[in-house]
């Protein structure tokens, strides 16, 4: 049985998911872009939670509650340092490991961003490439659906691509 998996354009802070992804930093410090939105979205207690968290190591993955949005956890995955760049390799740690602990926390379902492509200007068709085929990879202990929630038009048409390859 394989994992279903899907791109939808979407603000991954509403979606109705178990949990979502956050590209973080390793020291977890919630600036802007998806960090900033969970930050908004999510209340004062996920940023309390990653705080005591902090920090992590590049490729890792740590979970916190989701706060006031309606999955049940955010699951944080340091794709950098803070403001630096990322890698191929760091994408493709980051995505098992998110996987990973979305698995360990009982998710069925997961709603993963375009790791490393926003403050750290990864390229975008590379990113969906490299998270689609770790996503596909990745033997499912609870995970049922994995949905790819992108933003623009250009992020649709990578992770559709690349799910197409």
């Amino acid at each position: 049985m394989g994992v279903e998996l899907e791109v939808l354009q979407a603000d991954v802070t509403k979606l109705d998911v178990d949990a979502i992804a956050n590209a973080a930093n390793t020291q977890l410090m919630h600036g802007g872009g998806v960090a900033g939105a969970i930050r908004r979205a999510g209340g004062p207690e996920v940023e309390r939670e990653s705080e005591e968290k902090a920090p992590i190591g590049l490729g890792e993955a740590v979970e916190t509650t989701a706060g006031d949005m309606p999955s049940r956890y955010v699951i944080h995955a340091a794709t950098m340092e803070l403001g630096g760049p990322t890698s191929a390799d760091i994408i493709r740690r980051a995505t098992e490991s998110t996987l990973a602990k979305a698995d360990e926390l009982g998710c069925r379902s997961l709603a993963l961003v375009a790791f490393g492509t926003g403050v750290g200007g990864f390229p975008l068709d590379e990113a969906a490439r490299l998270m689609v085929d770790a996503t596909r990879a990745h033997e499912a202990r609870s995970l049922e659906r994995v949905v790819f929630a992108v933003h623009g038009a250009d992020a649709e048409a990578a992770f559709k691509e690349a799910l197409a390859g």
